[in-house]
């Protein structure tokens, strides 16, 4: 396949002092707390834990977070080889690698995986058939959908991403993509590839569908929280975060704000659902 070398990274540093509520009326407070919280990843998680970040910094100047994506197989493997403190994934890690690594799962939200193009393009949604056609590269003109007699750009996703193993298993029942389809290593860079490029189509986690491109129906459903939480749109997944054993210290911390009213609400204004602990 042909990969768009583009590194997507995303590292800051947070100051921060709150004392939230948390699930269950419990508290906690990050005043006069110190350390570093490491967070890699799954991509579709990073808008939310951003936010959550933020609205928690101001008054505890050693406390450090720095959050990275690369992929869920990167988060899973990260946090279970001890690098980071949690890892995020948009998969469920497997049986085997939560008994190999120790893992706990703390799944805090729903999401569905949606179709999207360019703007510009007419066409509005497409059936599972033609789906697997397009990727399997059997399909390539638009104007074989009811589109305009324009190329079709391909674009997935890179191995270790939650959001392509979703679409792969659920939308392409594990079919073909077709070897010229363009890899793109985040769900940010697919959404700036897809806005810049008039005859594309790709995927992206329903809490990234934004103006700059065009969600598609998928079986004549259209994907959005609505149709996710009532299961009419099946192409969908948790969003999990996991750590390597029980949760401690900071880390606890910061994953119990995602259950508090203050982190479902950002969760709701990502686009995602929140998810009350299992």
């Amino acid at each position: 396949m042909r990969y768009i070398q583009k590194i997507f990274m995303l590292s800051f540093v947070m100051i921060f002092s709150f004392v939230v509520q948390v699930y269950a009326g419990e508290s906690v407070s990050f005043k006069g707390k110190s350390g570093t919280l490491q967070i890699a990843g799954g991509t579709a998680h990073i808008p939310v834990m951003r936010d959550l970040a933020r609205l928690v910094m101001t008054e505890a100047p050693s406390v450090r977070i720095a959050i990275a994506g690369g992929g869920s197989g990167v988060g899973i493997q990260k946090v279970g080889e001890g690098l980071v403190d949690i890892g995020n994934s948009g998969r469920r890690p497997t049986e085997r690698e939560i008994e190999s690594y120790g893992l706990v799962l703390y799944r805090w939200a729903l999401d569905g995986v949606a179709l999207a193009v360019h703007p510009s393009n007419p066409v509005d949604g497409l059936d599972a058939a033609s789906l697997a056609a397009i990727y399997k590269g059997e399909i390539r003109n638009w104007k074989e959908v009811g589109g305009a007699d324009r190329a079709i750009t391909l674009y997935t996703r890179d191995a270790a991403s939650g959001t392509r193993e979703v679409f792969w298993t659920q939308a392409l029942k594990k079919g073909e993509i077709v070897d010229t389809a363009h890899v793109v290593p985040s769900n940010g860079a697919m959404k700036t590839a897809i806005a810049q490029d008039p005859g594309a189509i790709g995927y992206v986690s329903v809490g990234h569908l934004e103006p700059g491109i065009k969600g598609l129906r998928f079986d004549g459903v259209m994907p959005g929280v609505d149709t996710v939480l009532s299961g009419a749109y099946t192409v969908s997944r948790g969003l999990y975060s996991s750590t390597k054993g029980e949760a401690t210290g900071l880390a606890a911390d910061f994953l119990n704000y995602l259950y508090t009213p203050e982190g479902q609400a950002i969760i709701r204004e990502k686009g995602f659902i929140p998810a009350g602990r299992d």
